[in-house]
This record gives structure tokens, C-alpha cells and sequence, in this order.
């Protein structure tokens, strides 16, 4: 997961939970009350801000050893905190998908996935490239000839 922070002047800090170290992870779960990884992916996806500012914290103790979560914040989290997927997540997803709808021969649960994965990407082209790389990308000719 992507997670980016807009700072006051503008810019934006963006990390990647894939950057993370096993220390760090572990803190990110202690932190958050022994909260499971997985459960921490889930947080992130819903755009959880405890979770966001969690892996953010992460990142920023690597500069400051001594930075408490309890006291780290993020003023304005709405419009400054997201978290995005990314490419192997999507991969990930479609490739569980794939052979769901392979078991039952149809599209229909992948077509019904890709929305909400458009929504989480962090580049939407990889929506398109994963499909093609699983042979589905009829599904993406098929959504824009009927949106056109």
C-alpha cells in the first residue's frame, strides 16, 4: 500500500508499506493495540486513519527513534492522509478472483471487483495491465465500449 501525506507547503510524502522492515511492522501492530498485519491491510484499504497514521509513524521514526505514537498526529487526516494499492496488490486480488471465476467459468466477479479496484489504485493503468497479464483484458475493451 501507498501511503501519501500532503504537507503544508504542498508537496506530498508518499511511502510504501512494502518499505517496511519486520521491526517496523511489529511496532505498527503494537501500536495499534496487537493488531494483526492483515487486519492493519484491511484498515488501510478502508482508509482507516489510525492505520494510516500508523505506517506513517513508522517511516518518520526512522528520523526521530523517540517519536511516540501516542503523540504523533496529523492534523487535517481527511484531506491530507490515503491509502492506494499497488500493482502487486492488484495482481494479488484479480489472481484470487481469476481462479474463482475460472472454477465457475465467468467474469461476472471479476468485472464487479474492478470499479472498486479503479477507485483504490494508486495508478489505475495497472487495472488494465493486470487484466491483460491474466488474460482478461476483454474486460476492460468490454467496460469502455459500454461506457462510450
Amino acid at each position: 500500500m501507498i501511503i501519501s501525506c500532503k504537507k503544508d507547503d504542498g508537496s506530498v510524502e508518499r511511502v510504501s508499506t512494502d518499505d517496511l522492515s519486520a521491526l517496523e511492522a511489529a511496532a505498527i501492530e503494537e501500536a495499534m493495540g496487537d493488531t494483526p498485519w492483515r487486519a492493519i491491510e484491511d484498515r488501510l484499504r478502508a482508509q482507516d486513519p489510525t492505520a494510516m497514521r500508523a505506517v506513517l509513524w513508522a517511516f518518520r521514526r526512522r528520523e526521530q527513534p523517540g517519536l511516540a505514537f501516542a503523540e504523533f498526529d496529523v492534523p487535517g487526516w481527511r484531506r491530507r492522509l490515503s491509502a492506494r494499492i499497488e500493482r502487486a496488490e492488484i495482481d494479488e486480488v484479480l489472481s484470487n478472483i481469476m481462479a474463482e471465476a475460472l472454477a465457475k467459468s465467468e467474469d461476472s466477479a471479476i468485472d464487479a471487483v474492478v470499479p472498486h479496484l479503479r477507485k483504490l489504485a494508486d495508478n489505475r493503468s495497472d487495472i488494465d495491465a493486470a487484466l491483460d497479464a491474466l488474460g482478461k483484458g476483454h474486460l476492460v475493451r468490454h467496460r469502455q465500449d459500454s461506457e462510450g
